[in-house]
């Protein structure tokens, strides 16, 4: 009877699996001890004894909810207070901002894939893509980032055309004079011009993102997006937005910059204004920007507003022109020539007019700088860092193609897959989770949390790929000037990672501390009603939050079982589904090993950055796993299924190792033991593509394939007479046909009919022979010398290696 009771409970789990239903679970629970004290040899009438008081004290918690909030609840509910983090209202504001999108269904444990994949693919306006493949292709051609590095600006001409063709107004609407593009098209604009220089791509990101105009656009008075917005379009206005300063760098809150309300004659006149003194450094396009937005706090010693003194951040427009304020120095940032520097004011005078949304805006600055920063952070380095991705893969894989060692173009060599396909991997995930996040923001989203994980996680992908380029292309890739295609790019990387909250600081602190109460089905919900005192809908959120603890239980250990011990691969052939099952599973062992965290934790939690650290980790590893699955479903893209195999068990392993790396710190030895077992039965773990896959993934970059062309689609492709990427292309197109003769001749050398290894005399040996024609010969000597050309680096005489930049 115990093995019959056993499998009614495991249909019972599966239903709870399936329907989140709490009773099936509680039924389910009450069968699993029935059936295991028959099994070890109770009486029958124990057992159901047991079983029944089990099930049905779970079953009347659950519907009898007077008696459970008299006797649980209000207890709990103090409890609760003491162990749940406190929220300043700093942390509040922040938690408010932006939308929950699938970050809470991942938060959940219980993703719901059917509505992801319903969820609009990336996808470009044709207004959108005609501007790429005009304006954004006629910019990049007009680019040669060497110069620009020597002559430590942009062109006069560059900046000329940007103006005109409104790079600087890519998403002020229409009607007040911009392009109006969505997020997938400012995207698409960054990450093409920043295949080309990063330089010109940071220029036009900046003003896009965070900066005036976004500001003006959603919290600016009428007069002032009448005034300002025309002129930030078509550039008469260049902006820019100070908000770091020497004492706060990712934590903004901590500012030293101020701003006093008074009164000041003017043409004598009383004017109701503000006496702002701020020393801001980092700020990108300062040195050249002709309209400044400043964030600093306002305060009100007179109550010339009101009777508050502190009045809290607030954002106003200054400006070049104006008293007090000095502007122009710049700073050198890792060399990368784009205008950035400090900006200091001592007694600058504004109206209160001045401030963005008028009086209105007054203490409102740091609500709009999160809210903008969720999406100007989704956006901006994202899209520079994937586009840093395709052209690794695209330089690498001509490279690894073209470029011999020992006989061999050295992407056969397996040191060298590994590094392709790592290229490949990264590029695939990374480009796919940006197009999901802005195809999420243009359906109205503003993912807070997200942002921080498309931020840090790419700008890390673009440092991992950059790496392996750069370890790859070796003598070349350390070599400045006009050939090296890599260089310039490898130097930004500490810039994407510092800016917009450094990854350390987004990893360890933000992206779980902000998403574990805010993307949480129940948390934050159980906090409001914590502070408003109200046990009612404490008691509902909290019961819902044990409920979905248990269905994660269940969820975890029965699709744990089944990837175990291979039930799931035999039951489910599709890349797709075997993917989701994994996913599944490990969005519940997340949500569970969470919840079990911050029960253990309490308040606590927030300062253990390193369990903080490694949730964050796993979350965003299963976003951009979520990423890869939902480029897969939207663009059928041919012969991918190895790169998203690839993407998906590495993701998974990434994922898993961080949740059983917080589980293996919890203080409690038994807790641990008991949610290892449960989220890792029989000694689950995820294990990284094994070297076939590594070798498959690799190829597909290799020999001009197809592949590489989708995965690097966006890369501005030069002409033949460019030195850098324009010659190796070229190279590779020969490639098609010159490897196979140069195969010919080496197999010719080994059976004894020509002598000569390399070159010219192999050439000529060959053609003596008749192994080769004369066209296969002019050919071979035409493809040896561009591939030379290729491999050989510049070098300088003395004069000029000395004026070098």
């Amino acid at each position: 009877m115990s093995v019959i009771y056993l499998i009614i409970s495991l249909i019972l789990l599966v239903g709870s699996f399936y329907k989140n239903r709490a009773e099936m679970i509680f039924i389910f629970l009450g069968l699993v001890i029935w059936s295991l004290l028959g099994v070890l040899g109770a009486s029958e009438s124990i057992a159901i004894l047991i079983a029944l008081i089990a099930s049905g004290t779970g079953l009347f918690l659950q519907y009898n909810v007077p008696l459970r909030r008299s006797f649980i609840t209000n207890r709990l509910f103090d409890i609760a207070a003491n162990v749940l983090p406190k929220m300043s209202e700093t942390e509040k504001t922040a938690l408010e901002a932006g939308t929950v999108w699938f970050d809470g269904d991942i938060f959940s444990g219980n993703p719901d894939w059917a509505k992801l994949m319903k969820e609009p693919a990336f996808k470009l306006s044709p207004e959108e893509q005609k501007f790429i493949d005009g304006p954004v292709q006629k910019l990049c051609g007009m680019l040669d980032d060497w110069q620009i590095q020597q002559d430590r600006e942009l062109p006069d001409k560059v900046w000329d055309f940007m103006k005109k063709e409104k790079f600087f107004g890519l998403v002020i609407p229409k009607e007040y004079g911009g392009l109006g593009f969505s997020a997938s098209g400012h995207s698409a604009v960054v990450t093409k011009i920043s295949t080309r220089s990063i330089a010109a791509a940071v220029t036009v990101m900046v003003p896009n993102s965070l900066g005036p105009g976004e500001l003006l656009y959603h919290y600016g008075t009428d007069e002032q997006k009448k005034t300002y917005l025309p002129k930030l379009a078509d550039g008469t206005e260049i902006p820019c937005f100070a908000l770091t300063g020497p004492e706060a760098g990712s934590d903004a809150g901590a500012m030293q910059s101020f701003g006093t309300v008074i009164k000041k004659k003017i043409n004598g006149k009383n004017i109701l204004g503000i006496s702002l003194d701020f020393n801001k450094r980092y700020i990108t396009l300062a040195p050249v920007a002709t309209l400044i937005g400043l964030a600093f706090k306002l305060r009100d010693p007179q109550h010339l507003l009101g009777d508050e003194e502190d009045r809290g951040i607030t954002c106003a427009l200054l400006p070049r022109d104006i008293e007090g304020l000095t502007i122009g120095n710049r700073h050198d940032p890792m060399g990368v020539p784009f205008a950035n520097g400090p900006i200091h004011g001592k007694d600058v005078f504004i109206p209160v007019s001045a401030i963005i949304g008028g009086e209105k805006g007054i203490g409102n600055g740091w609500r709009m700088l999160v809210e903008s920063l969720a999406a100007g952070r989704s956006i901006s380095l994202p899209s520079l860092s994937v586009g840093a991705a395709q052209l690794s893969t695209r330089v690498c894989g001509a490279y690894a193609t073209i470029r011999e060692q020992f006989d061999t173009p050295i992407g056969r060599f397996e040191g060298v897959e590994e590094i392709l396909a790592r290229i490949a991997g990264y590029t695939y995930m990374m480009d796919a989770t940006r197009q999901m996040t802005c195809a999420a923001i243009d359906g109205g989203e503003k993912p807070s949390v997200l942002s921080g994980t498309v931020k840090a996680y790419l700008t890390e992908g673009m440092r991992k790929t950059l790496n392996d380029a750069m370890d790859l292309r070796a003598g070349a890739a350390i070599i400045r000037g006009p050939q090296n295609i890599l260089s310039r790019a490898y130097s930004a990387i500490p810039i994407g990672i510092t800016v917009e909250g450094s990854n350390v600081l987004t990893r360890s602190m933000i992206i779980y501390g902000q998403g574990a109460i805010r993307s949480h089905p129940y948390l934050l919900k159980e906090m409001t009603a914590l502070q408003s005192d109200d046990k009612a809908e404490f008691d509902k959120y909290l019961w819902k939050h044990i409920f979905n603890v248990f269905s994660n239980i269940t969820r975890c250990f029965l699709l744990g079982l089944s990837i175990k011990t291979g039930i799931i691969k035999l039951s489910n052939s599709r890349i797709e589904t075997l993917a989701q099952a994994k996913l599944t599973y490990l969005c519940a062992a997340f949500s569970l090993t969470s919840d079990i965290a911050l029960a253990t934790y309490g308040g606590a939690l927030k300062r253990k950055e390193m369990v903080s650290g490694r949730f964050a980790d796993a979350f965003s590893w299963i976003y951009l796993a979520c990423g890869a699955l939902k480029r897969h479903h939207d663009a059928k893209e041919r012969g991918m299924e190895p790169i998203l195999e690839w993407s998906i068990q590495t993701a998974c392993h990434n994922a898993h190792e961080a949740v059983l790396g917080n589980i293996d710190n919890l203080p409690n030895a038994f807790i641990r033991f008991l949610i290892k077992i449960i989220s890792s039965p029989l000694g689950l773990r995820f294990k990284l593509p094994d070297d076939k896959l590594t070798g498959m993934v690799a190829a597909s970059i290799l020999d001009g394939d197809e592949r590489r062309e989708t995965l690097s689609k966006d890369v501005f492709i030069p002409g033949k007479d460019d030195p850098a990427l324009g010659r190796l292309e070229q190279a590779l197109k020969l490639a098609e046909d010159s490897l196979p003769l140069k195969k010919k001749l080496r197999i010719a050398r080994k059976e004894g009919k020509i002598n000569a290894r390399y070159g010219e005399l192999m050439i000529t040996e060959g053609l003596e022979a008749k192994i080769i024609t004369d066209k296969e010969a002019s050919d071979l000597r035409k493809y040896d010398q561009l591939v030379m050309d290729v491999i050989n680096v510049d070098d300088f005489d003395v004069a000029t290696y000395k004026t070098l930049k």
